[in-house]
C-alpha cells in the first residue's frame, strides 16, 4: 500500500489488482480528503431518511438553512459535535453508543486542517494531509510494507533518498519539505500517548539499498532502536517463506480508541491515498495482517535478522 507509514513509490494511487479508477466507489473505497466527514454525512443522511424527513424539514426543525444540512450530509462541510447532537435529537436517536460514535466522527472530522501538517498544504496534497490526520488521531496502526522502510521508522537521510528516487527532478526545496513532513509524522511514536505500531516487512525492505551504504546502515540501526519501544513491534517475512498473501501490495490499518467502527484501511502513496471503511474490507485486511504475523519471524528473530543485515551492509 502505501508507504503510509512506509514510503513513496509513485505519483499515482495504488489500487487492488484488476481494479480500475472508476471502480473505487462501488467497492467502498474513498479517494481524497475528508474521509471522516463523508462517513459522518452518510450516517446522518441514513438516520434522517429513516425517520422520513426531507433535508428541508430537518433543517427547519434545527433552525438551519437546508443547504447546511446538505453540505454536512455530502461531507463538503465540517460539523461540530454539538450540532450533530442537535440533529440526533431531531431524529430521535437515543442509542448512546451511536451518539458517541457520531460525536467522535464529528470531532475528528472537524479537527482536520488544524494540525501541524496544515503548514505544508502548499507541498502535500489533500489526500496525504488526510492520511496524516488519520495517523495522528489513531491509537494503533498495523502496516505491511513490501518495498521500503515504513515512514514512521525512516531516518531523514533514508527518507531523502527514497523521495529523490520516487520524484526525480523535483526541486531540492520540495524534497526538503517532504522529508520534514516525514520526520514530523514520527512524533506519534514519541507522544504522551504513543501510537501502537506493528509492522510486518518483506525481507526485501531490509536488503534493498536506498542511498549509500552509510544511509542503509543508519536506517537499519534506527529500526533496531525503535523496536525497543514497548509500543513498536517489527516482524520480517523472510525470503524463505516464498509467496504470501500480502505480495500484491502494502497497506495500513488505523485503529481508533473509541470503537472499531471508526477503523480505516489506507492504501497510500507519497501524493495520494485511498481509504477502505466497509466492515467486510476491514475484516479481510485484519485477517490478512494476522496471517502474515503468524508466518513472519518472531520479533526477536526479526531483529536478529535486521542486525545481521546491518553488519553486512
Amino acid at each position: 500500500m502505501p508507504n503510509g507509514p512506509a514510503a513513496p513509490a509513485a505519483l499515482g494511487s495504488r489500487r487492488p489488482p484488476g481494479e480500475t479508477r472508476g471502480d473505487t466507489r462501488r467497492h467502498g473505497m474513498r479517494q481524497g480528503p475528508a474521509v471522516r466527514r463523508r462517513k459522518l454525512g452518510e450516517e446522518l443522511r441514513g438516520l434522517r431518511l429513516g425517520v422520513g424527513l426531507t433535508s428541508r424539514e430537518a433543517a427547519l426543525l434545527v433552525g438551519w438553512n437546508q443547504s447546511k444540512v446538505s453540505r454536512i450530509e455530502t461531507g463538503t462541510s465540517g460539523v461540530k459535535p454539538a450540532d450533530v447532537a442537535r440533529l440526533l435529537d431531531v431524529y430521535g436517536v437515543a442509542d448512546e453508543r451511536l451518539r458517541r460514535l457520531l460525536g467522535t466522527l464529528a470531532d475528528t472530522a472537524d479537527s482536520r486542517g488544524k494540525g501541524w501538517w496544515h503548514t505544508y498544504r502548499g507541498v502535500i496534497p489533500p489526500q496525504y494531509r488526510d492520511f496524516i490526520s488519520l495517523e495522528s488521531q489513531a491509537s494503533g496502526a498495523r502496516t505491511l510494507e513490501t518495498s521500503v522502510v515504513p515512514g514512521l521508522l525512516q531516518t531523514s537521510d533514508y527518507a531523502r533518498a527514497v523521495t529523490r528516487s520516487a520524484l526525480e527532478g523535483v526541486p531540492t526545496a520540495t524534497v526538503d519539505s517532504l522529508v520534514e513532513v516525514r520526520v514530523e509524522r514520527q512524533r506519534v511514536l514519541r507522544s504522551e500517548r504513543p501510537l501502537a505500531f506493528s509492522a510486518v516487512l518483506d525481507e526485501a525492505v531490509l536488503r534493498r539499498r536506498v542511498g549509500s551504504r552509510e544511509v542503509m546502515r543508519g536506517q537499519l540501526r534506527r529500526m533496531l532502536e525503535m523496536a525497543q519501544l514497548p509500543h513498536v513491534c517489527l516482524q520480517v517475512l523472510p525470503f524463505s517463506l516464498g509467496g504470501y498473501i500480502g505480495l500484491t501490495g502494502s497497506f495500513v490499518i488505523f485503529s481508533f480508541p473509541s470503537t472499531s467502527d471508526l477503523d480505516v484501511v489506507a492504501l497510500d502513496h507519497l501524493t495520494s491515498s485511498l481509504h477502505l471503511e466497509r466492515k467486510e474490507d476491514l475484516e479481510t485486511y485484519g485477517a490478512a495482517f494476522h496471517t502474515m504475523q503468524a508466518h513472519a519471524l518472531s520479533p526477536a528473530d526479526s531483529l536478529d535478522l535486521v542486525a545481521r543485515i546491518r553488519d553486512g551492509v
